[in-house]
This record gives structure tokens, C-alpha cells and sequence, in this order.
């Protein structure tokens, strides 16, 4: 199947409260654009030069999600643009999300990274964390960013049981977390699953998907 025949397929399914995000990472303009034509807007990348270089070349109408690790002293370079930063873990990388946010004359919307899967190269808060970072003085003085919601990465495996146990955990935490409403922080969006799992994530309240190799094919790069 195309790439277009595959973003129809996908979202003919998607119930409309989740949005899909279009994981575009080292694949070509071409392929970014068929997915366009046939009306995909959003797209996650995870290395901030190649998105600033696709967001030179591509309609300027897509929201550019980061979905990778972030390097701290990249964050200038997707400020101008970037509509959602899905994995934020710390907060020297908050801090300076909203220092260059407040150049930009801009509001920056983030997801905390929540830690849910057991492998140890997976990053994230542990959920006693994600309470901890709420709750900091710091985050309160921030006016140019908003935490909108959770992110997390399941462990890559095909134990059924697993994935739901890690999905039920992270919905849980977001549950949790929804009363709490302030200025800059009012949970919404729960972006979890991926090509292998988004079925059951979203059975598990996922309101944001993240499709790759489904879209787009396997990838020959990391």
C-alpha cells in the first residue's frame, strides 16, 4: 500500500478524539508531502535539525511536533515553530523551552514524559517525580510555556498484558493529575501508542498516536 492509502486506512479507524501524529523522522519531503495531500497536518520528528530543515521546505499550515530526546542547547533552533514538544523530563529542559518561548514572543505547548516502560534506555519521569515537578515554585513563574499533557513510550514487546499494564498506569496518572488547573498547566492531551501498540492505547484512553513505520514503511536509519 501507498503512503496515502496507509494514513486513510489508519485514520478511517481512529475514533475522533485522537489525533495522529505522522512520525516522519528520516524520511524524505516526498513521502511527507504524499501524506499531506491526502490531509495529514501533523508531524513528529525527533531530531530538531531535520525538523527546522522540513519546516523550510514543507507548507507552513502543519503543526511540528519534537517527539525525541531533547538537547537543551537545540531548543532556539525549533522555537519559532514547533507546535507541541512531547518528551519533557527535567526542568533545566522546561526552563529553557520557556527562555526561548519568551524571544520568540511565543507560548509553547509540552507534555511531561512519564516513565512507564521497563527498559532502562527509555527516558521519562517516575510518577513520584511528575507530582514533585507540579508542584515546584519554578514551573509557576513560567509564562511562555504550557503543559498540556502526558507522554509515554511502552516497552517495545509483544506481551499483550504488559503493554495494557503500562498504558492503564500512565492514564492513571493523568486522571490524577487532571483537576490540578493553573495558568500554565491544564492536562488534556494522553499521547501514547505507537505503529506495534496504539490499538490498545487507545482502548486505554490515548488521545494522541504516534504512527512511523505503519505510514511510511520500516526505516533503513535509527
Amino acid at each position: 500500500m501507498s503512503i496515502s492509502e496507509n494514513i486513510l486506512k489508519i485514520k478511517s479507524k481512529l475514533p475522533e478524539s485522537v489525533a495522529l501524529v505522522a512520525v516522519s523522522k528520516t524520511k524524505p519531503i516526498s513521502d511527507l508531502l504524499e501524506a499531506y495531500n491526502v490531509g495529514q497536518r501533523i508531524f513528529g520528528e525527533n531530531k530538531i535539525q531535520e525538523m527546522v530543515s522540513k519546516y523550510n521546505e514543507m507548507p507552513k499550515d502543519i503543526a511540528w511536533h519534537m517527539i525525541g530526546h531533547i538537547q537543551r542547547n537545540k531548543v532556539k533552533y525549533m522555537a519559532p515553530f514547533v507546535n507541541l514538544i512531547h518528551g519533557v523530563d527535567s526542568l533545566r529542559l522546561l526552563t529553557e523551552i520557556n527562555k526561548q518561548a519568551l524571544k520568540n514572543n511565543r507560548i509553547i505547548d509540552c507534555l511531561l514524559q512519564v516513565k512507564i516502560a521497563t527498559e532502562e534506555n527509555k527516558f521519562g519521569l517516575l510518577e513520584n517525580e511528575v507530582l514533585n515537578f507540579i508542584a515546584s515554585e519554578e514551573i509557576k513563574k513560567f509564562k511562555n510555556i504550557k503543559i498540556v499533557g502526558l507522554m509515554g513510550m511502552a516497552t517495545f514487546t509483544d506481551n499483550q498484558e504488559q503493554l495494557q499494564k503500562e498504558f492503564e498506569m500512565l492514564k492513571c496518572v493523568f486522571d490524577n493529575l487532571t483537576h490540578r488547573k493553573s495558568f500554565n498547566f491544564n492536562l488534556k492531551t494522553l499521547s501514547m501508542g505507537m505503529s506495534d501498540d496504539y490499538p490498545i492505547a487507545i482502548k486505554n484512553g490515548s488521545t494522541m498516536i504516534r504512527v512511523g513505520s505503519l505510514i511510511f514503511g520500516k526505516r533503513t536509519l535509527a
